[in-house]
């Protein structure tokens, strides 16, 4: 009796292994019936505090909420920082990133990528008096960055005669360049029109470009039946107008950055 209740025990336990180690990523959003998206904090009109409400809005924060309504589940909101988006995807603390996630191919090697649902330049800001007009004459200048941004990575890149400073948040990277710390700051073109807008004329782009930078969601490596169903969320949401109508709200003719959503959802294989 005693050797076949352990044996059954055993067979419990093994089968009980066996589905732990079958269960995948999207099965568990579905179980819980909640996807945990996670955006930044700070970098307007992408994921940021609304001062009334204190409640986080935002073009991510929208997507976020589409794509937990396409899943048919509910949203638990995750705010994080730049340099934490990859490790919490690969920890699987949070189920999907909508965080300014440009592609690159490091960054590939270590998390999986959705199709590319946006593409911005990446942009130099600098003050509206300097003498700084093009690339070339950022050789020997300090250049302001966020840490662990694809605007770092670039910069050092695309600038080599240039020192590229780091900092943890775009408001010190900002504060740096108005104290004179630094001489360019190196952002994407959404942020960067906010800060743009907000200064009063005080700074402005250079016309050249770092790179075009493609962007997507980002999920955990090895979770690939998630992965489909975000790429088909983000497929039907472009076919709907969906993500147009996201963009228009927060980044269209109506608001103060007025950019073009010029680039659509683009296949990743493109890249």
């Amino acid at each position: 009796m005693f050797r076949l209740t352990f044996t059954r025990v055993i067979a419990v336990a093994l089968c009980v292994c066996v589905t732990t180690a079958q269960a995948d990523r999207l099965s568990d959003i579905k179980a819980r019936s909640k996807l945990v998206c996670a955006t930044l904090t700070g970098a307007e009109p992408l994921a940021f505090q609304n001062p009334a409400t204190r409640e986080y809005v935002g073009f991510d924060v929208d997507t976020c909420k589409s794509l937990a309504k396409h899943l048919h589940v509910e949203l638990e909101h995750r705010p994080i920082s730049v340099e934490a988006r990859i490790p919490e995807l690969a920890l699987g603390r949070v189920d999907v990133v909508a965080a300014s996630l440009g592609y690159t191919k490091e960054r590939a090697e270590q998390i999986a990528f959705s199709d590319i649902y946006y593409q911005l330049p990446l942009k130099i800001i600098v003050a509206s008096n300097s003498p700084i007009q093009t690339f070339a004459d950022l050789a020997g200048k300090k250049i302001a960055a966020n840490k662990g941004s694809t605007s770092e990575l670039n910069a050092r890149n695309k600038l080599p005669g240039s020192e590229v400073v780091t900092y943890q948040d775009g408001t010190m990277a900002f504060l740096a360049l108005a104290q004179g710390k630094v001489q360019a700051y190196a952002i994407s073109q959404a942020p960067g029109a906010r800060l743009l807008h907000e200064s009063s004329g005080k700074f402005r782009f250079l016309d050249e470009s770092l790179v075009y930078e493609p962007t997507g969601l980002g999920v955990k490596k090895g979770e690939s039946e998630l992965l489909d169903a975000v790429n088909k969320a983000l497929r039907d949401m472009e076919s709907s107008g969906e993500l147009d109508a996201l963009w228009r709200k927060w980044f269209g003719p109506d608001t103060k950055l007025k950019i073009v959503r010029e680039k659509k959802l683009t296949p990743l294989s493109a890249f």
